[in-house]
């Protein structure tokens, strides 16, 4: 039988409302994966409970600690995600500064590496809330978007490749690094046939588009956005409108690259011009070209791989950031195919 025991976190100089979260949600998430009782008392967190459990708690509660000294919002669902990680995650965790995934999933230091004990993070004017990386994946992300010209996010659904790759776009507008902001994906029907859709050409296309003027919303005032595309300084169009354009000064973004087909990777990445930036994201699992073998995204993980200034990073299910059932569908998901 184990012992109880009790161990005394300090939690000065830490935003103890933060630390909490809602309804003490934090602590009680952490108390009910962990099997221990967490309480917050004057300037210490306890943990009570066996040792072994205290043990397996300790690295997430020092991780929610360092949060809340930074002043860094976080969440049960962030708790979920600390837990997973070996030591812990967060900032100044170890493996967090800039680690990324090689193809064989490992993690390796990206090329032309970055300071130690950087924090990524984008910077938004007029943002709802500081968008700052989750996991290592996404920080590898980030430094990748800031340091190469080229960056392709591969990784399952909820891992943030779009989201942080808009926000990164919106930022180097924001600061003049570019003059536009170019989005776009492949108009493919996800497993089910739409048939005919009403209206002009731009609303055939939008539903196609809607998850990218979904994330330039959640991150700009919507005036600013419609502003925006009416002026030009953000476009939103099929992959298709792309062929026979140079895209200078431009933060370009390539979403659902696993529907594009060889010829129109080849034709987008041949788009880029001088001052641009291109980001590619994509998940191999959800194909739905008709011949699954003839996606671009497949295709440039062999042909680019080592081609000086284009860098991939993986993602997997540690990386996830939407309901924790996501994680554990992808999962679960993945044992069955193996």
């Amino acid at each position: 039988m184990s012992v109880a025991t009790e161990r005394r976190l300090s939690i000065e100089g830490a935003d103890q409302q933060l630390l909490a979260g809602v309804n003490d949600s934090n602590l009680t998430t952490l108390a009910r994966h962990c099997d221990i009782r967490v309480v917050l008392r004057h300037d210490h967190m306890i943990l009570s409970g066996p040792r072994a459990d205290i043990d397996r708690a300790s690295p997430t509660a020092q991780c929610m600690i360092r949060y809340a000294r930074l002043r860094r919002p976080f969440d049960a669902v962030d708790v979920e995600r600390f837990l997973d990680q070996p030591d812990g995650g967060g900032p100044g965790a170890g493996g967090v500064g800039g680690s990324g995934r090689s193809r064989e999933g490992g993690r390796s230091e990206p090329r032309g590496g970055r300071g130690e004990g950087r924090q990524e993070e984008v910077a938004l004017a007029g943002a709802r809330r500081a968008i700052r990386p989750k996991s290592p994946g996404q920080e590898q992300y980030l430094a990748a978007i800031r340091e190469r010209d080229i960056v392709v996010g591969i990784g399952p659904a909820g891992t943030g490749k779009t989201y942080l790759a808009v926000a990164a776009g919106v930022e180097a507008l924001n600061r003049k690094r570019v003059r536009r902001i170019i989005l776009t994906r492949p108009a493919v029907e996800a497993g089910e046939a739409l048939g005919f859709l009403p209206g002009d050409i731009r609303e055939k296309v939008d539903p196609y588009l809607r998850p990218l003027y979904d994330a330039l919303e959640d991150m700009m005032p919507p005036d600013r956005v419609r502003r925006s595309i009416e002026d030009g300084v953000i476009e939103v169009a099929p992959l298709a409108y792309m062929r026979g354009r140079t895209l200078s000064d431009a933060f370009l973004i390539l979403d659902e690259a696993q529907n594009a087909t060889t010829a129109q990777m080849k034709m987008f990445l041949t788009r880029l011009g001088l001052n641009s930036k291109t980001v590619i994201t994509g998940d191999k699992t959800q194909i739905d070209l008709p011949r699954p073998e003839d996606s671009g995204l497949l295709e440039i993980e062999e042909v680019l791989r080592d081609v000086e200034g284009i860098d991939f990073v993986y993602f997997d299910e540690a990386d996830v950031v939407r309901h924790r059932l996501v994680k554990e569908i992808i999962r679960a998901y993945r044992e069955s195919e193996r």
